[in-house]
């Protein structure tokens, strides 16, 4: 079973959104929950410096995980 989205998971952008200069793949964190599965995304470079934070549905994102997970 897929874990909900949740405020400082770490996820990855599932489509590329060009006008924002986001493309796929590319590592953000969330930071806000705006609706349901609506949530702000705050993507920032290595200096820890952001270069875009924007509203984001749960199906564009994918959370990663740094440890294993449960087997459904």
């Amino acid at each position: 079973m897929d874990k909900a989205v949740e405020i400082l998971d770490v996820v990855a952008l599932m489509e590329d959104l060009p006008p924002h200069g986001l493309y796929r793949g590319q590592v953000g964190t969330v930071v806000e929950s705006l609706a349901p599965h609506v949530f702000e995304v705050e993507f920032s470079d290595n200096e820890g410096r952001t270069y875009a934070s924007l509203a984001l549905e749960a199906g564009q994102l994918m959370i990663l995980r740094h440890e294993p997970g449960e087997v459904a």
